[in-house]
């Protein structure tokens, strides 16, 4: 019997990292006529936030979104797991509850036989259970790289949906999960991740932001998004610019998984993070000192990332505790946001750990 094919020998990228750059996106979107206006469309595709958002009525909003990626990992029904986690977890960025979601399959039928196939489905399918929604139809087609991914929708309370643009001055920036998997992604394509790196890898990508639902009802939260393939500081710029404020980052002030300093260190790191670096880094205010493997960590496309929450300084301590209890072990403040001074072209600063 042959060895299994690995899963990610068949994609040139994987995860997040395979997401257009923030530069490249910019300019597709740019030459894009401008949408109708839609009375009932609250959140559109204007502040790139994560997903589109319909008013139903007075008290129900549709949450709509779509993700999908090629494999960072080969074993399939891991990929189908990361792959659901993070296209569920849109939903959840805009403070709604998923409700249902649909697949999206392109598989190179020639290279990958109908049980690996069908692990693949089975893993997205065991996350939408979790979820508790169904995996309730989709798509396939027959493809040169393999890829998975879901629409997901959700529901939402049309008062109480959270978007990336409503960051207030002094918020606080709190980060649920720790950052450095598209650095563990690269070391296992290189065959250097050993087993504790891996086993950390499966289990944040597969982590539910289950927490973004809880949000709309907790006092003092402004404004939200996830962290995934535009890295810490490409999201919070994202978040600065929808609010018309400065996002400062926190030099340290991020989690990281374990083993991914001493990867950055020697040099792993992905493609998508220098891409990032590039598409951004005149945005960004740093000292010349700032060490190179930082400021990649902080450019990691994370696939299936954490939320990053802005909040007022008081509600910080609850938030904190929140997501402590429901398993976000590594949930910590990354920043806050400031005015934004007259004439800079910065949107983001890092400055040392406070």
């Amino acid at each position: 019997m042959s060895d299994p094919v690995r899963l990610t020998s068949l994609a040139h990228g994987g995860g997040c990292g395979c997401k257009l750059s923030p530069a490249v996106l910019r300019e597709i979107m740019a030459k894009m006529p401008a949408a109708a206006s839609f009375p009932n469309l609250m959140v559109g595709s204007e502040t790139s936030d994560d997903a589109a958002v319909w008013r139903l009525n007075d008290t129900q909003a549709l949450v709509a979104t779509t993700d999908f990626f090629m494999p960072m990992v080969d074993d399939p029904f891991e990929f189908g797991r990361i792959a659901a986690t993070n296209a569920l977890s849109d939903v959840y960025a805009m403070g709604g509850t998923p409700i249902m979601a649909l697949a999206i399959v392109g598989m190179p039928i020639g290279k990958l036989d109908a049980a690996t196939i069908g692990a693949v489905l089975a893993g997205g399918a065991s996350v939408c259970a979790a979820a508790g929604v169904p995996v309730a139809g989709g798509h396939s087609i027959d493809s040169v790289e393999p890829i998975y991914g879901l629409v997901a929708l959700g529901l939402v309370h049309p008062d109480r949906v959270l978007t990336n643009r409503a960051g207030q001055v002094g918020d606080v920036l709190i980060l649920t999960k720790p950052l450095g998997v598209g650095v563990l992604s690269a070391a296992l394509k290189q065959d250097r991740l050993d087993a504790a790196g891996y086993e950390a890898l499966i289990r944040t990508t597969t982590q539910l932001n289950t927490i973004g639902r809880l949000l709309p009802d907790q006092p003092g939260v402004h404004a939200l998004t996830d962290v995934t393939g535009f890295g810490l500081i490409g999201h919070a710029m994202e978040m600065a610019q929808g609010s018309g404020l400065l996002a400062e980052l926190f030099d340290g002030g991020a989690a990281r998984l374990p083993g991914v300093e001493a990867l950055l260190r020697e040099g792993v790191r992905t493609g998508a993070s220098g891409r990032n670096w590039d598409s951004y880094g005149d945005r960004v205010a740093l000292a010349a000192d700032f060490p190179a493997w930082r400021r990649d960590l902080l450019t990691d496309p994370q696939t299936s990332g954490g939320l990053l929450i802005a909040a007022a300084p008081e509600a910080v301590p609850s938030l904190l505790a929140l997501a402590q209890r429901l398993g976000f072990k590594d949930v910590a403040v990354v920043g806050r946001l400031l005015e934004q001074p007259a004439g800079s072209a910065h949107t983001v600063r890092l400055t040392a750990s406070t």
